[in-house]
C-alpha cells in the first residue's frame, strides 16, 4: 500500500489525492464496470481514500457503480465518499438546476439509495442555482448534517460571494473547481478566499481533461462520443497551439524520469496542503501513475519552470463552450 500523506479539507481528513470517478460512467466514451470496480479497489489499496462522484454522472449509474465497489467487505470503511447534486436534467436535455430545500432532501435520499450507504462523507452542490438563495440551499444541506445523513458540505464552481455566504450559513469543507496548469483562473481570488475561510480546494481535471498527459494529439484520438470533441481547447487551431505546452512539459518531465502527466499533476499537488486533486481514470495503469505523482518531490525551481510552461493566459481556447460556461462561478 502506498503511504499517501493526509490532507485536510476543512475539518475532513482525506488522502492527498482522490479519485474522480466520472469517466467510469459519463462523458469519455464506453467503459467497463468490472474494470472500473477493480480500479476503485486498487485506489483504496494504494491509500487513496477520497472517491468523487455525482448523481448526474451516467444518470445515477456512477453512484450505483461506486456503491457496488464499496459493498465488498471492508471497503466502505476505507473510503471518504463524496457525491454531488443540483442537475435535474437527463443527458441530452437542456441543463436545469435545482437548489431549493425540498430538492436537496430528495436528491440526497436518492443518492443514499443508489450508493447503498447510510451517510455521505462530503456532499456538494454541483452547480449553484442562481434562482435560489444560497442560504436556503446550504441551510437544507445543514439539516442533513444534523440528521447524520451527511458529514461535511461542499460547493462546486461557486463564485466568491456565494462561497462566503454559504460558509456563513454552515462551514464549507471543500470547494471543487477546475484547476490545472491550463486552468489557473482561481488563483487570483478564489484560492486566497478559500484559505481565508479555511476551505480546502478539490481540483477536478488536474490533468487538463487528459490533455496534459500527451496522449491526445488530435480529436481523432478521442472516442466518437467523447465530450472533449466539442470543447474549445480541443478545436482545430487551439489544439495545435496547446500541444506546445505539452511538448515543454515532456522536456521537463524527461529530466526527472517521469511522464508529462505526472509532472503536471505533481505541480497541482504542490500548490498547498489544502489542495486535493481528483484525477479521473478507469484504468489501474494510469491510477498508479497518478498516485506516484502525489509523492513526487519538486523544488521551488522545478515549480517555477513547470509554471512557466503554461502561464495564465497562454492556453488557447476557453475551458467550456458558452452554454456550459454559464453554470460556473455561480
Amino acid at each position: 500500500m502506498t503511504d499517501l500523506p493526509a490532507r485536510r479539507l476543512g475539518s475532513l481528513t482525506v488522502s492527498a489525492q482522490g479519485l474522480g470517478c466520472m469517466g467510469m460512467s459519463h462523458a469519455y466514451g464506453a467503459s467497463d464496470d468490472g474494470q472500473s470496480v477493480e480500479t476503485i479497489h486498487r485506489a483504496l489499496d494504494l491509500g487513496v481514500t477520497l472517491l468523487d462522484t455525482s448523481d448526474f454522472y451516467g444518470e445515477g449509474h456512477n453512484e450505483q457503480l461506486i456503491g457496488r465497489a464499496l459493498a465488498a467487505p471492508g471497503r466502505r470503511e476505507q473510503a471518504v465518499l463524496a457525491t454531488k447534486f443540483g442537475f435535474v436534467n437527463r443527458l441530452g436535455e437542456p441543463v436545469r438546476l435545482r437548489g431549493d430545500a425540498a430538492y436537496v432532501r430528495t436528491a440526497c435520499e436518492a443518492s443514499l439509495r443508489r450508493l447503498g450507504v447510510d451517510h455521505i462523507d462530503l456532499y456538494y452542490l454541483h452547480r449553484v442555482d442562481r434562482d435560489v438563495p444560497i442560504e436556503e440551499t446550504v441551510g437544507a444541506m445543514a439539516e442533513l448534517v444534523a440528521e447524520g445523513k451527511v458529514r461535511h458540505l461542499g460547493l462546486s464552481e461557486a463564485g466568491p460571494d456565494t462561497l462566503r455566504r454559504a460558509h456563513a450559513t454552515h462551514p464549507i469543507a471543500a470547494l471543487q473547481s477546475e484547476y490545472s496548469l491550463w486552468t489557473r483562473d482561481l488563483e487570483a481570488e478564489i484560492l486566497p478566499l478559500c484559505r481565508e475561510l479555511g476551505i480546502g480546494l478539490v481540483p477536478f481535471s488536474p490533468l487538463g481533461r487528459g490533455f496534459l498527459t500527451g496522449r491526445y494529439t488530435s480529436v481523432a484520438d478521442l472516442d466518437a462520443t467523447d465530450m472533449r470533441r466539442g470543447q474549445p481547447r480541443f478545436a482545430d487551431g487551439n489544439l495545435e497551439r496547446n500541444l506546445a505546452i505539452v511538448s515543454r512539459l515532456e522536456e521537463l518531465a524527461a529530466r526527472k524520469g517521469v511522464t508529462a502527466g505526472q509532472l503536471a499533476l505533481a505541480w497541482v499537488q504542490h500548490q498547498g496542503d489544502d489542495v486535493v486533486p481528483i484525477p479521473g481514470t478507469r484504468r489501474r495503469k494510469y491510477l498508479e501513475e497518478n498516485t506516484a505523482a502525489a509523492v513526487l518531490a519538486l523544488s521551488a525551481d522545478d515549480l517555477a519552470e513547470i509554471g512557466a510552461a503554461a502561464p495564465a493566459g497562454r492556453v488557447a481556447g476557453a475551458r467550456y463552450d458558452d452554454g456550459s460556461a454559464a453554470f460556473v462561478n455561480g
